[in-house]
């Protein structure tokens, strides 16, 4: 069976010294926090499709500005057998309205400093701290 990459993205919000985050609600990583995103659509560009998965993930509007970064996020059995693979953008965002509320794919959503995201550990997904890190400047 092949399987083809799958576009995603991360919506990466930064407010007051504060990255907003989400904890999963669906594999993979589910339970684990991690930034809004989701797959892009079909004819959606990579901005709107940050900006609507922060929408309904977390209810908060924002505007779109430059990419971060790009994560592959490859998931295989223990036989090696690939599972998944996404390719994952990740943008800046910059909040322009609403307090997070857990929406849609998440279990939680809330605002976290730049230690708290360190102190997550093992319940955050892999490169959140890095990412938080960029997006606060530190």
């Amino acid at each position: 069976m092949s399987i083809t990459p799958t576009p995603g993205v991360l919506a990466v919000v930064a407010r007051d010294g504060r990255v907003l985050l989400v904890r999963r609600a669906k594999n993979p990583e589910k339970g684990k926090w991690g930034f809004p995103g989701g797959r892009v659509e079909p004819g959606e560009t990579v901005a709107d499709a940050a900006l609507r998965e922060l929408r309904e993930e977390t209810g908060v509007r924002a505007s779109a500005g430059d990419v971060l970064t790009v994560l592959d996020v490859i998931h295989r059995r223990d036989d090696g057998e690939l599972l998944h693979h996404f390719v994952l953008i990740a943008v800046r965002c910059v909040w322009q309205a609403g307090e997070p509320h857990a929406a849609d794919d998440a279990l939680d959503a809330r605002w976290f400093t730049l230690d708290e995201v360190g102190r997550l550990g093992a319940q955050a997904i892999a490169r959140v701290e890095a990412l938080a890190r960029l997006a606060l400047g530190g």
